[in-house]
């Protein structure tokens, strides 16, 4: 038998009415984390319907989505573990099994030209996509409370899916032009998820923003960088959002490579 959450709540009208809007005001976050999980589901009909770039723009939207939930909830004081657990359960949807269908769907699925070892590649890498987002955003949860500050442990989820829809995205646009299409691009999309896999799972370290205080000074130069850049990306989204997400997956590796010179300087002296 269900108890009725209205027993729960202050028979004084005023009360009553405060209860009402404080878990109206709890659910806001969880309202944006459901979006994502909707734009996610929505990416993965578009893909299927083989409608390309629609699907890759619905995950572009989900990561908007995911990116705005942890910050109305530290907004309006109502972080907890339900939300985080919610969250986590929709970023494997959106960041994890939506771009692992897109890419199958758009270049994966016909990879069988090149013979039967690619054809059986193919699904086995659209798996190993999803399955590593899956540990991603396991080890996330259970280290995020001795992570380094200001950084990520591996390419975050997100910027993954990031890195494969955007891929999808150019190929979907660009690829006609050329008369290049889904099977033709197969090979460097099966690189590029592998490379997004890969970098999910690694020790890489990756710049988070979260040390960045929004509540501080802000320069014009960096409003003025930020009106560029998006202005920028208004001329040729699909180019430049390909450009910024791979951009961000390298920082990783070179981040390390630099860390590691550095160390090695550094006892050298």
């Amino acid at each position: 038998m269900i108890d009725d959450e209205d027993d729960d709540l202050p028979t004084d009208p005023e009360s009553r009415l405060a209860e009402v809007r404080r878990r109206a005001v709890y659910w806001l976050p969880n309202m944006f984390t459901l979006g994502g999980l909707f734009a996610g589901f929505f990416s993965m009909i578009a893909a299927i319907h083989g409608r390309f770039e629609v699907a890759a723009v619905a995950i572009g939207i989900a990561m908007l989505l995911d990116g705005t939930d942890g910050r109305v909830a530290r907004w309006t004081n109502t972080t907890s573990d339900f939300g985080k657990e919610l969250d986590s359960l929709c970023d494997m949807v959106s960041f994890g099994v939506a771009p692992a269908i897109l890419v199958y769907q758009w270049g994966f699925e016909r990879i069988s030209d090149y013979g039967w070892l690619w054809s059986r590649l193919g699904w086995a890498c659209a798996f190993l996509y999803a399955a590593t987002a899956a540990l991603r955003l396991a080890r996330f949860n259970v280290r995020i409370h001795i992570q380094e500050k200001g950084w990520f442990q591996g390419l975050p989820s997100p910027a993954a899916a990031g890195v494969v829809a955007s891929t999808v995205w150019c190929g979907a646009v660009y690829g006609p032009q050329f008369e290049l299409y889904g099977s033709d691009l197969s090979i460097p999309a099966f690189m590029v998820t592998m490379a997004a896999g890969i970098c999910m799972v690694s020790n890489f370290p990756y710049w988070s923003g979260k040390d960045v205080d929004p509540r501080g000074s802000v320069k014009v130069r960096s409003i003025a960088m930020g009106v560029g850049a998006v202005l920028l990306i208004s001329i040729e989204p699909p180019f430049w959002f390909f450009v910024l997400f791979s951009t961000y997956a390298l920082s990783g590796p070179l981040t390390s490579l630099w860390r590691w010179r550095k160390r090695g300087y550094a006892k050298a002296v």
